[in-house]
């Protein structure tokens, strides 16, 4: 047996036994600890531990949570290294990766989520904006740097149960709002630096499937992130109070926002520290399937700036679901600033519109106070070529100031050429061509 695997099954045991076999506890720690120095002396290679050595059963149906954590702790405790899922379906609640711990997930690999609600024990956790007690994610990760998580497996969210009790919950009081149901997110990053998250697949999440909160330099590649038509508040990405995020190579299809860029919300939102702005954030070769909204800053969202979106191609074949390539929600209970937003070089085919700046009013609250402003500025939407519905609307609210948008070189085919105009200062169109012909901006406003 390999050192290290035998050290797994010394702490396994280690931690079953009860306080009054401390003196045996002592000598398996002393062993334990002594092995694992040993290893780290004569390996050069890091530490790699499968879950399989503390006992996770993959199977599909044994909940392996405490076998899973226990690998987990054990790899932080022996100086970091990487937990391993190897392949098989490995049923589990809410896991919480510890500092100097990657997490690898193997090809035919399937982190399965139960569908146990108790299995992700409430804690407090930042969701919709605010801080809660609400269920925590089944990957968690707080505080940590340097942080990987990759691979060819899948983490599986078991969401068909969560969202039929949401639905459930809706036809019986239609004021049931999105959090009044539990739903566990996929993956919770939290307060991490210098993150990689590349290769896996995401798929049928209870909640939102990726929340990158307060996180900075993280890099986001090769991801497979789906769910179904009727699958509620499945946003495949919310980037959440971060900066310097990078976003290439993935694939969403989702029934909420493919990616949505969110902070605080309410008349107070700028004086909330745990919400600084978003800001430089990359997104490039991607491709969007089922969505509310390509790119949402929004629904709970303050200061967002500097975001670029290119070379991506949209293919929305849901009529009843129509996708929004630029879609900015203007909250008129909060104070919004969005500038510096560019898309460049997007293909659309099938249903939705190419931009959407829109009033938001969900979960309205003004808590008395006077209503602020939203400011939307220095917007470019370039090179987009392809067959959509219409190109949309820009129409703000009463104290929403709208200024410097420009759309140029674009080509489409669509089916209405409705754009619904409000107050825009300084709308440029340079070479804009729908069904063939030259496309003027309406100028009954």
């Amino acid at each position: 047996m390999r050192f290290d695997a035998f050290a797994c099954r010394l702490h396994a045991i280690e931690l079953n036994f009860s306080p009054t076999d401390m003196p045996l506890r002592l000598i398996l720690a002393f062993l334990l600890t002594a092995l694992t120095l040993s290893l780290r002396g004569t390996d050069s290679t890091p530490l790699s531990v499968s879950i399989t050595q503390f006992d996770a059963t993959g199977d599909g149906r044994t909940v392996s949570t405490k076998a899973i954590q226990q690998t987990i702790d054990h790899v932080a405790q022996a100086g970091g290294g990487t937990v391993v899922v190897p392949e098989g379906v490995f049923t589990t609640g809410a896991l919480f990766l510890k500092p100097g711990v990657n997490l690898h997930l193997e090809k035919g690999a399937v982190l399965r989520g139960s569908t146990f609600i108790e299995d992700y024990p409430k804690t407090l956790t930042r969701i919709e904006g605010h801080f809660e007690e609400w269920r925590p994610a089944l990957i968690n990760a707080s505080k940590i740097d340097h942080l990987r998580i990759t691979g060819e497996g899948m983490l599986e969210g078991s969401g068909q149960a969560f969202w039929q009790l949401f639905w459930k919950r809706l036809a019986a009081n239609n004021k049931t709002k999105n959090l009044d149901v539990d739903r566990p997110r996929l993956m919770f990053i939290d307060s991490c630096n210098d993150v990689v998250i590349s290769g896996i697949t995401l798929k049928d999440s209870g909640f939102w499937n990726l929340h990158i909160y307060r996180c900075r330099e993280v890099l986001v590649e090769n991801l497979n992130i789906s769910a179904p038509v009727g699958a509620p508040s499945t946003d495949g990405m919310d980037i959440d109070s971060s900066q310097n995020v990078t976003i290439r190579g993935c694939s969403i299809s989702v029934d909420d926002d493919c990616i949505a860029i969110k902070g605080s919300k309410g008349p107070n939102a700028l004086a909330d520290k745990d919400s600084p702005p978003v800001e430089h954030i990359r997104i490039s070769n991607c491709t969007f399937a089922l969505g509310h909204g390509v790119v949402t800053l929004g629904s709970e969202a303050t200061i967002v700036r500097d975001v670029v979106v290119e070379n991506c191609r949209v293919i929305s074949a849901s009529s009843t679901r129509s996708n929004s390539v630029v879609r900015l929600k203007l909250r008129p209970d909060t104070p919004q600033t969005y500038e510096d937003i560019h898309f460049n070089n997007i293909t659309v085919e099938g249903y939705g519109q190419l931009i959407s700046i829109d009033p938001w009013t969900q979960y309205f609250d003004l808590k008395g106070q006077t209503p602020p402003q939203s400011i939307v500025r220095n917007v470019t939407i370039s090179n987009i070529t392809g067959s959509y519905d219409n190109i949309g609307s820009i129409k703000g609210h009463d104290r929403a100031k709208i200024s410097d948008i420009t759309l140029e070189n674009i080509n489409l085919t669509l089916k209405s050429e409705k754009f619904r105009l409000g107050q825009v200062e300084n709308l440029v169109l340079k070479n804009v061509i729908v069904n063939g012909k030259p496309f003027e901006a309406p100028t009954d406003r």
